[in-house]
């Protein structure tokens, strides 16, 4: 009984030896995000294709965007690694992080779903509503860009039927008309032929069409309508430090107007691509 009772113990004790070795590990492996990168030499960033965020050129491979951009600088100047762009699709971003198939998801909007699953960064830009008009519209002359001053009687807002942006301005307006269409095409074109005053849409296609036309000004709405960070994501036990070093990194660059212009540049070779097509 005395030699049972001892093997017993001797079993209790070798588990529990074995559990804190165990738990050593692993929080030793999950304080080596950027050091493991640095190990490795390369920064891999799971790329998911969205414009302006995350381009790929077909014939050559190459990716392109502005979150691509950032990537690779921070793996190239911040990290000095290489960045390595890993072809994914949206639904396979999260997984992929929690697999280990990449160290960083580009372009994930924060959800409180996603939050449980993954770490994010402070956002490198904001997704929302924004509204684009006619700058010769005598019916906004001398607007700002408080939402009071487009939501006005005798005022047309044309949405994609059924879009966040429909339910978004459905909710936030109260004196303008809504014209719900079916298409991006032929909201444009409501706006082009002036039958709509402003089209509401998510701000990067906006943006983009904005660039392509002098006359289209583009207004981002305070209050803002379904804004959301767009940020880079991370493993859930990514350490502290290092999440802090990423998000400094964003925060300089963001503040400095830098990925501003990356987003502009990312616009523009858009654009481009489409006239020469």
């Amino acid at each position: 009984m005395a030699r049972l009772l001892l093997r017993k113990v001797a079993n209790i004790g070798g588990l529990t030896a074995a559990l804190t070795l165990l738990l050593q590990t692993t929080a030793h492996a999950e304080t080596q995000t950027w050091k493991n990168v640095q190990q490795a030499g390369v920064l891999r960033c799971g790329a998911a294709i969205a414009a302006p965020y995350v381009m790929r050129d077909p014939a050559s491979g190459q990716y392109s965007g502005f979150f691509v951009d950032l990537c690779r600088d921070f793996a190239e100047n911040v990290l000095k690694v290489k960045a390595q762009f890993v072809d994914t699709s949206w639904d396979n971003q999260v997984a992929g992080l929690q697999s280990g198939k990449w160290d960083m998801a580009m372009a994930l909007n924060k959800t409180p779903e996603r939050a449980k699953a993954v770490a994010f960064s402070v956002p490198a830009t904001d997704y929302q509503i924004s509204l684009l008009v006619n700058r010769k519209n005598p019916k906004f002359s001398g607007a700002g860009n408080s939402l009071a001053e487009y939501d006005k009687p005798g005022v047309t807002i044309a949405v994609i039927s059924g879009t966040a942006a429909d339910k978004a301005v459905s909710a936030a307006i109260e004196h303008a008309t809504l014209m719900r269409l079916p298409g991006s095409d032929e909201t444009r074109m409501a706006l082009m032929s002036r039958r709509a005053d402003i089209l509401a849409d998510a701000n990067d296609t906006n943006h983009l069409f904005a660039m392509a036309n002098e006359w289209a000004n583009e207004v981002l709405p305070v209050p803002a309508l379904a804004k959301q960070g767009v940020s880079f994501a991370l493993a859930l036990q990514t350490p502290v430090q290092d999440l802090a070093e990423l998000d400094a990194y964003l925060t300089q660059r963001r503040e400095s107007g830098e990925i501003d212009k990356l987003v502009d540049k990312a616009s523009a070779e858009i654009i481009a691509g489409q006239k020469a097509q």
